[in-house]
């Protein structure tokens, strides 16, 4: 009743309640900015192309202000959850690249390199539902985990690159781990866990910085993505990303309730967010075929059919992470005052 009244008197001053509006849809800070760019870039794609500030915010400034957002993450990590944050880590990371490539390296073994499944290519499922989207991650368990949630991206990060799928793959001559890559994506999660480890105040200061970040991201990342991208993979790009959510995130859930202890966690609804396909997953088609050329032909479906899928389980993620949550909160399995982040009033709705 006090949000309406809040939310009238704001339109009678004149005010337009685009916080709140956007906070009622269920991951609203990332799913709304994140179309908003996909739009612009589809309809628009030389609007944001003008150069200077515009361009580098807009357009470019995704990789940045993820880093950003593991920045301050890392600064909420106190080193006294370390252990709980990497075993959560473990526990995800195993599950994502599991189930990730298990249906894909089977499907290979069977039909080969040229078969399809409901359209969808081995190389597809391998490239697209192994790597996860660890901004996305990260924006989750920040709002609906804890801090050891967040600082399960260190070991969730090394699902990055094709080092696992050649692995599965059993593509010859792959036989070290890119290390110089992951070390790239946890520095900035290290520089800001030492720096809210070493004064508490820097990381009170940094807190509020991970929800402007994840709000800021969201855009540039979309910007990057195109709803041609969808049409040109039709049908089976976007049966993928359904695929990544479903056969990724569901049982990822699960897993993370069963293996977690209860104390150590404030939802089983974080295990969902990892059913995402990562950005940079666009490729591996390629970096496969470069190791095995028989794998060449499909590369360019795979990728395709791989981008479709990034923007899919992008938007629908949070809407999985929403509902493990609200189905959590229904039935009495976490203490929602624990977690005001997401509170949700008697109704259901998000405040």
């Amino acid at each position: 009743m006090k949000t309406q009244k809040k939310e009238k008197n704001n339109m009678k001053m004149g005010k337009v309640p685009i916080f709140d509006t956007i906070n009622k849809i269920p991951g609203g800070m990332m799913v709304v900015p994140l179309v908003l760019g996909v739009i612009f870039n589809t309809f628009f794609p030389g609007a944001l192309n003008i150069g200077s500030f515009t361009t580098a915010f807009f357009k470019t400034g995704a990789l940045t202000l993820i880093a950003l957002l593991f920045f301050c993450s890392g600064a909420q990590i106190n080193l006294r959850t370390a252990g709980i944050s990497l075993y959560k880590g473990v526990v995800l990371n195993s599950s994502k690249v599991f189930f990730g490539l298990i249906l894909g390296v089977l499907f290979a073994k069977v039909a080969g390199p040229g078969g399809a499944l409901l359209g969808v290519t081995p190389l597809a499922m391998i490239s697209a539902m192994s790597n996860s989207n660890g901004g996305l991650y990260t924006a989750l368990a920040s709002k609906y985990g804890d801090e050891s949630d967040v600082g399960a991206i260190a070991v969730i990060s090394s699902n990055d690159g094709p080092f696992f799928e050649m692995m599965f793959m059993g593509i010859a001559g792959v036989a070290t781990i890119p290390l110089v890559s992951l070390v790239a994506v946890i520095v900035p999660i290290i520089a800001g866990m030492i720096l809210g480890n070493l004064d508490e105040k820097f990381r009170d200061f940094l807190k509020p910085g991970m929800f402007i970040a994840i709000f800021t991201f969201s855009f540039p990342l979309g910007a990057g993505l195109s709803f041609q991208t969808i049409i040109q993979a039709g049908i089976p790009g976007i049966i993928l990303g359904l695929m990544t959510l479903i056969i990724t995130g569901v049982p990822s859930y699960f897993i993370y309730k069963w293996l977690v202890p209860k104390k150590a966690r404030k939802t089983s609804a974080v295990g969902a967010a990892i059913g995402t396909s990562a950005g940079n997953s666009i490729a591996t088609p390629a970096a496969i075929a470069a190791v095995d050329p028989s794998w060449l032909p499909f590369a360019e479906k795979a990728t395709v059919q791989v981008a479709a899928s990034i923007i899919v389980s992008a938007i629908l993620v949070p809407f999985l992470v929403d509902f493990f949550y609200r189905w959590e909160v229904k039935r009495g399995l976490i203490n929602e005052s624990a977690n005001a982040a997401v509170a949700v009033d008697a109704k259901g709705q998000q405040l």
